[in-house]
């Protein structure tokens, strides 16, 4: 059985009535469970999103059968956009080693690195609608022109989502010497979180239009 089960278990045996809980009430800080509120809140985040990008991707899947569904090309710039979020997922389990052996010297630097890719990243979305418009791909030339460009859009607003946490976390660790360990550790981890859900948002998106 989990801690997570066995404190469940816990509080719902609880007596509150016995003298000897009561005392242990009275020390009680107001958290019933173990879950941090930044956690919560980044779940709620990545299920809103998981089921929007699910509605589109159903949306996708049911416009694509008409007869006026022309597919667009992938430009080669895509795929060095994908390789810029994998490279961007494994230096971020590189950041996180380094918490965790509280080298947050090294975790500061990996964190520009990070940010960097990101924005690398972004301009090469950016350049990718620039050649798509020059070749005449525009967002009213097809359904499937419209679809790209939303998908790309509403990923890219979720990674300027991404960088303002990003910031949140680089101002966790920007002076060493006065460093909270435990709650520098934890946001990085949920900034970690997030940049991996970004990866793996982007790889179904980019394999359905790559495959459809």
């Amino acid at each position: 059985m989990s801690k997570n089960k066995e404190s469940i278990i816990n509080q719902l045996t609880q007596k509150p009535w016995e003298p000897a809980q009561v005392k242990v009430d009275n020390l009680h800080e107001g958290k019933t469970f173990n879950l941090h509120v930044g956690k919560l809140g980044l779940r709620y985040l990545m299920v809103v999103s998981t089921i929007m990008f699910c509605l589109f991707i159903v949306t996708y899947a049911d416009r694509m059968v008409y007869d006026d569904w022309v597919r667009m090309p992938e430009p080669f710039l895509l795929w060095i956009n994908t390789l810029i979020l994998v490279i961007s997922s494994f230096v971020f389990i590189r950041i996180q080693l380094a918490s965790k052996k509280n080298n947050f010297e090294k975790a500061r630097r990996e964190l520009f690195f990070i940010g960097f890719l990101a924005v690398l990243f972004l301009i090469g979305q950016l350049l990718v609608w620039q050649d798509l418009v020059q070749a005449g791909y525009y967002v009213s030339g097809s359904p499937a022109n419209g679809y790209f460009y939303v998908f790309t859009t509403l990923h890219g607003f979720h990674l300027l989502g991404g960088l303002i946490y990003w910031a949140m976390t680089i101002n966790k660790v920007w002076k060493l010497e006065n460093i909270v360990i435990r709650k520098a550790k934890h946001t990085i981890e949920l900034c970690a979180i997030y940049w991996h859900f970004l990866l793996a948002v982007w790889i179904v998106l980019f394999g359905l239009m790559l495959f459809s």
